[in-house]
């Protein structure tokens, strides 16, 4: 036996060394007979600790002193660990202490989890509930028996914790995530993941969490300017908490995915249409703020948020119209980046989604081949130009469609696209060229008082500054009629020249915006520090009516795969139900739709011809072939 020093002890071993004799020879030769210490132990037993009124008394005074300790006193811890340690070896810990003291501690920490769950706030509280398990766990190994453990741990865990769960979650996790609490998340979830129902529970409310705050992100256009921005933070704010605080719980990453999925869609359109203009202002020359590796990050975790989008065709319409003026205009950052980019949208898509977008990078290729022979050809002609053209050739097809706009271009420009034209269309017959003005730059040779300079400016910039080689000063009116130009497009080169930051030309009278009854004249006086200076970002940025006709044209491409994926069907179906076909469609279509656009298209079909109704049931249809 392992002796423990119990008062009663001490007397029993005194007995044993008096009759140390009989207990080896006699007693060991009857194997009926229990050991004189086994007989001391099983008397007081049974005269002693068995007694109600002994009984009472001693575990009435460990449990005294135990609430007494978790109130925060000092008690003899060796003197409860003799006494349990008596009730072990005499095989009545069970029965007459543990049943009671957990029923003592279900009673005190209920009553605790009620009030401090309204005295405290959710991270105090969560510090106060770790704190209590490690109590009581340092209480099992100091003088509890170890089999009190798990029974102990349970009752703390659901006293503190399970009964308050949801209370927990309403009154704490949106501040701490707002807060990004790190330390107090990570120790919610570990407590959580303690109690029956804890991490389903959680999780359902940082899927809603996410829903809600995601929300608020997409669904506030006066915001709109920040919503990419906002977006990628948030994103890598939850990765982190999922990552740092959640363990990397694959359910609460899948959570995070799903949730963000939803509330992004639940805006149609715009996300799609502001992702591909934050690419757009990242790509773009002059953007600083990034490395190659950098920027490389930024494009990566965009396409994180990308991926989440439904309707990816709004997203290909705005970043085709804007890569379209970033390599017309000359004002892609990199030509590493773009191809990158463009790279992780065939990963992500495949390659029909970026056909056009490649096509139009080839075209920048020959083009620069063209014009390589143009010099050439332009040299041997008999009367060289003093002008230098560069001309960009654009397949129809790959391109975002221009309003065709005539301008009167001055004779020589005239000349020019004639010689060009001779020449491109003797090397290709059979194909027609169609002059587009809106994207074209030029860089003019200017003397003002100060000195020489060079502007690099729009072409339409440059029709209105070339008129004040003939003259001293004209009114709106005189410079449209001169120049063709349309009249919004006039306005918005006329402010950029005289209300911008480098003011070319004067306007009477002063105003930062154009109107009818407003004359110009050339600004002699003009100052600069640089030698050459770009006037032309008018032509980057994006006018109300682009963002119109981009959207439009993107809601006309989905009224015709409507079309085409209806008939489709129904040329290989032959008969189909309404709710069949609409089904059918749905697995389709690559884009979001309401039923009731399709019912539209397909009552368009009808009414075309490609299709019919049943005469007996209406919500049947046949092919017409």
């Amino acid at each position: 036996h392992q002796f423990r020093e119990y008062p009663f002890l001490c007397e029993t071993i005194m007995i044993r060394s008096i009759f140390l004799f009989l207990d080896r020879t006699y007693v060991l030769q009857n194997s009926l007979l229990p050991s004189i210490w086994d007989t001391g132990l099983e008397l007081f037993r049974t005269h002693i600790v068995n007694d109600s009124g002994v009984q009472k008394r001693t575990v009435d005074g460990i449990l005294e002193q135990i609430e007494l300790e978790r109130n925060g006193e000092t008690v003899d811890r060796s003197l409860l660990r003799s006494l349990l340690g008596m009730l072990s070896d005499l095989q009545v810990y069970k029965d007459s202490f543990e049943e009671r003291f957990l029923v003592e501690t279900n009673r005190l920490y209920a009553a605790e989890g009620q009030r401090l769950m309204q005295e405290r706030d959710v991270p105090e509280y969560l510090h106060h509930v770790a704190h209590r398990l490690e109590e009581e766990n340092d209480r099992v190994m100091s003088y509890l028996d170890q089999s009190t453990q798990k029974p102990l741990i349970n009752c703390v865990e659901k006293q503190l914790l399970g009964e308050h769960m949801t209370a927990i979650l309403q009154k704490g996790l949106s501040t701490l995530l707002d807060e990004n609490r790190v330390t107090e998340l990570a120790l919610l979830y570990q407590l959580f993941s303690k109690v029956k129902g804890g991490l389903p529970t959680l999780l359902q409310f940082w899927r809603d969490y996410i829903k809600t705050f995601g929300g608020e992100i997409v669904g506030t256009p006066e915001k709109d300017k920040d919503m990419v921005q906002d977006l990628l933070d948030f994103k890598d704010k939850m990765d982190n908490v999922a990552q740092g605080c959640f363990a990397r719980n694959e359910s609460f990453i899948n959570a995070m995915k799903e949730a963000f999925e939803t509330f992004i869609n639940k805006r149609p359109n715009k996300p799609a249409e502001l992702i591909a203009k934050y690419v757009d202002s990242k790509l773009r020359a002059g953007n600083k703020e990034a490395t190659e590796e950098e920027l490389e990050r930024i494009l990566d975790k965009i396409m994180i948020i990308f991926r989440f989008i439904h309707g990816k065709d709004v997203f290909e319409a705005f970043y085709k119209k804007d890569l379209a003026k970033r390599l017309l205009v000359g004002k892609s950052a990199s030509v590493d980046a773009e191809k990158s980019m463009l790279s992780k949208l065939k990963h992500e898509c495949g390659a029909a989604f970026t056909s056009k977008l490649e096509g139009m990078f080839k075209d920048m290729e020959l083009s620069k081949d063209i014009m390589i022979q143009f010099k050439q050809y332009t040299q041997n002609q008999s009367e060289p130009s003093n002008i230098e053209l560069t001309v960009n050739i654009l397949t129809m097809g790959y391109w975002p469609s221009y309003t065709p706009m005539e301008v009167h271009l001055p004779a020589e420009m005239v000349k020019l696209q004639e010689v060009f034209k001779l020449f491109y269309l003797g090397k290709h017959s059979g194909r027609k060229l169609q002059w587009q003005p809106t994207l074209g730059h030029a860089v003019l040779k200017t003397e003002f008082k100060e000195g020489k300079k060079e502007l690099q400016v729009s072409l339409f910039q440059t029709l209105v500054l070339l008129m004040f080689n003939e003259g001293e000063e004209f009114s709106v009116e005189e410079i449209r009629t001169a120049t063709g130009i349309e009249e919004g497009e006039l306005r918005r080169t006329l402010q950029s020249l005289a209300c911008g930051k480098a003011r070319v030309l004067n306007k009477n009278p002063r105003g930062k915006d154009v109107e009818d009854g407003d004359r110009f004249n050339f600004n002699n006086d003009f100052k600069h520090k640089l030698f050459r200076i770009k006037i032309n970002q008018i032509q980057m940025k994006e006018t109300v009516e682009e963002q119109v006709s981009t959207t439009e044209r993107v809601f006309q491409d989905r009224q015709y795969q409507i079309d085409a994926a209806v008939v489709r069907i129904m040329k290989m179906r032959k008969t189909l139900s309404h709710n069949l076909l609409v089904s059918e469609l749905y697995n389709q279509l690559k884009f979001p739709v309401k039923p009731g656009d399709l019912k539209k298209r397909i009552e368009s079909l009808i009414d075309r011809d490609y299709m019919e109704r049943d005469k007996e049931t209406p919500n049947q249809y046949h092919y017409v072939a």
